[in-house]
């Protein structure tokens, strides 16, 4: 694939299926987003750091008749809660919005999520389009219906399934993502070598550095590939009944680490990526993966620019105290996404509380 081309894919979910378009310069391409939108209404929904570099350029690719709003909410995990939300829904009632009207959410991957769980409950359930604006969010808040909000207690605990009419990766937008944002994309992107593809993880290492430098032809493929992965596998699991939950290689363990640390002390990404290093490590010591997995594992984590140790102040009791709020447990069991090996992740609630105790005792920490 090369930088100028763009790519189509599609989530396959009968009459709810809809297109991924990745390219670049396609937010501002005119007449793109129109097939997708329930009426005239139309709200833009975006942040304060993302609205003076792209705003404009959306609301003037959208038809001339269109009865556009907008708003922008504060930028920031620690704002992905109700009360934005709120503010959401009253943008909306205010402007008199009908179960026609469509949101765009335009951003990371906290406006999409909030977007789209404001979209599933406003008049119960209203049209609504995902523009990602970073790595993360483009390969994989965006793409497959999962929205919602954070509670003190957990992360993303409260919120609905909602898919998106459409999904819009215009793959200029990373040219402003800071470094820091970007390593925390590439967290998601290695998440489906190590669980799904081992040909593209070998792909990534021969590609980090080009990556991490944003170049045009190497993320356009990664993005692509990814979307991919998690199309056909929300495809098969639209409501993560089975496979789907291997999605969420390493995320038990970052998600502990986020609602712990504060929400946006640690990005998203970069508590995945230390989350998977627990995750493989956890599996090297049931005996699921040899050594040298383990390695390659923890080395792609490290290249992206991802931290691998756990937190310094987070003690046993601190983790496993978030991690049996996880939305994955059944019964009262933990349920962890396992490596059998590097291409190949495994739902397991079997994993012996002692073990788990002790890789998170002698796990090693931050400085």
């Amino acid at each position: 694939m090369t930088a100028s081309a763009r790519r189509t894919l599609n989530v396959a979910l009968g009459e709810r299926s809809y297109p991924i378009h990745i390219g670049r310069a396609l937010l501002s391409e005119p007449g793109l987003l129109a097939p997708y939108l329930a009426g005239r209404q139309v709200m833009v929904i975006t942040n304060d750091t993302i609205a003076p570099l792209y705003l404009q350029a959306l609301i003037d690719a959208l038809p001339d008749e269109c009865d556009v709003r907008t708003l922008s909410l504060p930028d920031g995990e620690r704002y992905k809660n109700l009360e934005q939300v709120e503010r959401i829904w009253d943008a909306l009632l205010g402007a008199g919005f009908n179960r026609r009207c469509t949101l765009v959410a335009l951003g990371g991957g906290v406006i999409g999520d909030m977007v789209g769980f404001a979209a599933a409950a406003y008049q119960r359930g209203v049209a609504f389009i995902q523009v990602p604006t970073t790595l993360l969010s483009q390969v994989d808040s965006s793409v497959g219906g999962k929205t919602g909000v954070n509670h003190p207690l957990g992360k993303n605990m409260i919120g609905a399934f909602h898919q998106p009419r459409a999904v819009l990766i215009d793959t200029d937008t990373l040219a402003t993502l800071p470094p820091r944002e970007l390593s925390a994309g590439l967290a998601e992107v290695i998440k489906y070598g190590l669980i799904r593809n081992v040909a593209f993880l070998g792909w990534l290492e021969q590609n980090m550095d080009a990556l991490r430098r944003t170049d045009a032809e190497a993320v356009s493929e990664a993005i692509a590939v990814s979307c991919q992965i998690k199309a056909d596998i929300v495809a098969e699991d639209e409501t993560e009944q089975g496979v789907r939950a291997l999605l969420n290689l390493g995320h038990t363990f970052g998600h502990a680490i986020e609602a712990h640390q504060g929400y946006g002390n640690w990005l998203h990404g970069e508590a995945v990526g230390a989350g998977m290093a627990m995750a493989a490590t956890l599996s090297f010591e049931l005996g699921m993966i040899d050594e040298p997995a383990l390695t390659r594992a923890r080395a792609a984590i490290e290249r992206a620019g991802l931290p691998l140790a756990a937190p310094a102040n987070m003690d046993v009791e601190d983790f496993l105290s978030r991690m049996r709020l996880d939305k994955k447990n059944v019964e009262a069991r933990l349920r962890l996404i396992l490596l059998n090996a590097l291409g190949e992740a495994v739902i397991s609630d079997e994993t012996p509380p002692d073990t788990l105790e002790e890789l998170l005792r002698r796990y090693p920490r931050s400085e």
